[in-house]
């Protein structure tokens, strides 16, 4: 199904979990694909898998916290492939169990740096190419945490209401000239960030949050991915600055 023949996708985050689910679903939708992830390795990988099924795929190493490296990032997906219309900023991270009076300014730095100003500086310079061409579509990625509170979880949460901002705030801006920016935020997703809290000692604590899931299981990252997909799509043309939740009701 080639309903996105001829165009280009960013992922980043994409050497695994939602971000690889997201590329690869952008790949069999027709898209030409960059994965971008901090992991060299790990993105170099993901990207000879998706190579090896047919697509047409490029891999940069990028940290996302690196404001020079978030700009050379995306020119070197123009150079590559000429364009760029689509984007998924998924790159993130979760922060140290803390609370308030007991975190630490180098946690905060860490956080925010790639939660909060890494989405920050990929809608930045996405969005000077996409406005030269007059089209693009950007879905940035928050979370339940981005609506919703949570014990010594502080950092992260704060983080991802900042993104939702500034979806919001881009999406008004962008509006009229042909670019759609929305934001998604996953509940409970089987992830590498779901297998290292139970690796952290938090199995309980994720145990306990998953019976509040109405749906009553983790979601899957191809569950996000399809999202994503639908939201870059033009059936959903007149979705703008939304935060779609996805957590099989658990914030009900």
């Amino acid at each position: 199904m080639n309903i996105m023949k001829d165009k280009v996708a960013l992922v980043t985050g994409a050497a695994s979990g939602l971000g690889f689910a997201t590329a690869r679903a952008f790949a069999q939708a027709g898209a030409s694909v960059v994965l971008a992830d901090w992991k060299e390795q790990s993105v170099n990988a993901a990207a000879q898998l998706l190579k090896a099924e047919g697509f047409e795929i490029l891999a940069i190493k990028c940290d996302v916290s690196d404001e020079k490296e978030v700009e050379q990032m995306v020119e070197k997906t123009v150079a590559e492939f000429g364009h760029l219309d689509f984007a998924y900023n998924n790159a993130g991270v979760q922060n140290e169990l803390a609370e308030a009076a007991d975190q630490t300014r180098n946690d905060f730095d860490r956080v925010t740096s790639i939660n909060y100003q890494g989405v920050w500086s990929c809608m930045k310079y996405e969005l000077q190419y996409m406005r030269k061409q007059g089209s693009g579509a950007i879905v940035n990625c928050s979370s339940i945490g981005g609506i919703r509170a949570g014990a010594q979880r502080g950092i992260y949460h704060g983080a991802k209401h900042g993104v939702i901002g500034l979806t919001k705030s881009a999406a008004v801006e962008y509006a009229g000239r042909g670019i759609r920016i929305n934001s998604v935020s996953p509940g409970l997703f089987q992830t590498a960030m779901s297998d290292q809290m139970i690796a952290d000692g938090q199995k309980e604590a994720l145990e306990g949050m998953l019976e509040q899931v109405p749906a009553g299981r983790l979601g899957l990252p191809e569950e996000i991915a399809s999202v994503v997909l639908f939201l870059c799509s033009d059936a959903a043309s007149m979705i703008i600055g939304h935060n779609l939740v996805v957590d099989g009701g658990l914030t009900l």
